[in-house]
C-alpha cells in the first residue's frame, strides 16, 4: 500500500470507530489520563499540520491559529498549550468545526502526497500514520472509560469482540540459556524506542503459551489477594489501600455474581476469557501468589514466535529505559519516545483495540505501574 492510501485509510479509519458516538459523548474527561474524543479528532489533525503542512508545504493557510495551543498534547518545544487535565473544558471549538478541521487537513495532506516526496519528510509522514493509529486505540479506551464510568453503563458497539478466549491448554516454553539479539532489523516502519539492535545474554527460563484468565485471577481474589501485603510491592499497597482497589477495573458485583463492563455493554463475567485492565501492581502481586513471575521484555521478545499474542497488553518486569545507541529524533519529535523514559514499565504485545498493522514483536508499549484502562493483561514465566 502505498503512503497515500495509507494515510487516507487511517484518518477514515479514526472516524469510523468515533461513529457510535453520541454528540454528548465528544467532550467527557472523567480522568487525566482521559481524553476526549473531540480531543483526539483534533490532536491527530494537528500533528499532520504542525509538522508536515506548515514546514513543507509551500503556501499552507494555517486552519484556526488557536488549535496548536488547544491540541498541542507534550510537545513543550512546539509552543504553548491546554493543560491535559482541562481537555474536557473545551465546549468549544465544537465537534463540528473540529470534522471541518479533520477534512482540511486531511485534503492538503491528500493533495501534498501526490507529489514527490523527499525521504526524510516520509519517515515523518509514517510517523504521523503510526501515531494516529495510536490514537485509534486510545480512543477505544478512553470511550470504554468514558462510558464505563457512566452510570448507565452504555453500550457503544456490541460487534466488538472484546474477550477472545484461547481454547487450548497452558503450557510452559522452554528457552534456553544464550546470547540473543533484541530490537529492530530490517524493512517497515519501527518507532525510534525500538532500535539500536544489540544482543542480550539470557538464562534458561519458561514462558507460558497462555494469558491469565478471568478464572485465575478471580482464584486470587476470592484466596485474599488483595488483602495479602506480603504479596504486594510497598508502593503498589499504598495505592491499593489509598484507591480501594479489590478487583479488576470494570468488574462489578452485582446480586452475588461478578459482572464485566465491556464496549458491547454490561455482561456476566466470563471465566475463560483472557484477564484484562489490571495494573502492574496486580500483575506482579497475581504472579507473586502464583509462585512465578513477569518476562522480561527481552525474554518475550525472544520467546514470541512460540506463542499467539496481540489480544492484550502484556505487562512485563522491564524498566522502560534506551537500549545502547539510542538516539532522539532530531527536533520537537525528540520529545516523542525518549522524554517518557523514567519511572515506566514495558509491556509488549497489542490488543484487542490495536489498529491493524500497527504492533510488532519488537513494538515497546509503555505505561506507569498503577495504569489499567488500557487492555493489559498477563502472561507468566519462570
Amino acid at each position: 500500500m502505498d503512503l497515500r492510501q495509507l494515510f487516507l485509510e487511517t484518518r477514515a479509519q479514526t472516524e469510523i470507530i468515533c461513529e457510535p458516538l453520541q454528540i454528548e459523548d465528544y467532550v467527557v474527561q472523567p480522568i487525566t489520563d482521559v481524553s476526549p474524543p473531540k480531543w483526539h479528532l483534533g490532536h491527530t489533525s494537528w500533528f499532520f499540520e504542525e509538522f508536515i503542512l506548515k514546514k513543507h508545504l509551500p503556501h499552507y493557510k494555517i486552519f484556526d491559529k488557536d488549535f496548536a495551543y488547544v491540541f498541542n498534547s507534550y510537545y513543550e518545544s512546539v509552543g504553548e498549550k491546554v493543560v491535559r487535565t482541562d481537555r474536557g473544558n473545551l465546549s468549544r471549538p465544537t465537534v463540528e468545526q473540529v470534522y471541518e478541521y479533520r477534512t482540511y487537513v486531511t485534503k492538503a495532506m491528500a493533495d501534498f502526497l501526490q507529489g514527490e516526496i523527499p525521504p526524510e519528510i516520509n519517515s515523518i509522514i509514517e510517523i504521523g500514520i503510526h501515531h494516529e493509529k495510536q490514537h485509534q486505540e486510545l480512543l477505544l479506551t478512553d470511550i470504554k472509560y468514558i462510558l464505563g464510568n457512566n452510570p448507565l453503563l452504555p453500550k457503544y458497539n456490541e460487534a466488538l469482540e472484546e474477550n477472545p478466549i484461547e481454547n487450548f491448554e497452558r503450557e510452559w516454553l522452554k528457552i534456553p540459556e544464550g546470547i540473543y539479539e533484541i530490537g529492530h532489523k530490517g524493512e517497515g516502519f519501527a518507532y525510534d524506542n525500538e532500535l539500536g539492535r544489540h544482543k542480550v545474554f539470557l538464562n534458561d527460563f519458561s514462558i507460558s503459551n497462555k494469558l491469565i484468565t478471568n478464572g485465575e485471577f478471580l482464584e486470587f481474589m476470592e484466596t485474599g489477594g488483595y488483602k495479602e501485603v506480603l504479596l504486594w510491592h510497598s508502593e503498589a499497597w499504598e495505592w491499593l489501600k489509598t484507591n480501594k482497589i479489590s478487583a479488576p477495573l470494570y468488574w462489578h458485583k452485582i446480586d452475588g455474581i461478578w459482572h464485566q463492563y465491556t464496549l458491547g455493554g454490561l455482561k456476566k463475567l466470563d471465566k475463560k476469557a483472557p484477564l484484562s485492565h489490571v495494573s502492574y501492581y496486580e500483575a506482579a502481586a497475581f504472579a507473586q501468589w502464583k509462585k512465578l513471575r513477569l518476562p522480561t521484555e527481552f525474554e518475550w521478545e525472544i520467546a514470541q514466535s512460540k506463542f499467539d499474542w496481540g489480544k492484550r497488553w502484556e505487562w512485563t518486569e522491564s524498566a522502560y529505559l534506551p537500549y545502547p545507541n539510542f538516539i532522539k529524533l532530531e527536533g520537537a519529535l525528540g520529545e516523542y519516545n525518549g522524554k517518557f523514559m523514567v519511572n515506566q514499565k514495558v509491556l509488549r504485545g497489542g490488543s484487542v483495540a490495536t489498529s491493524e498493522g500497527h504492533t510488532r514483536k519488537t513494538y515497546r508499549n509503555f505505561f506507569h505501574p498503577h495504569l489499567r484502562w488500557q487492555f493489559t493483561g498477563v502472561r507468566l514465566a519462570k
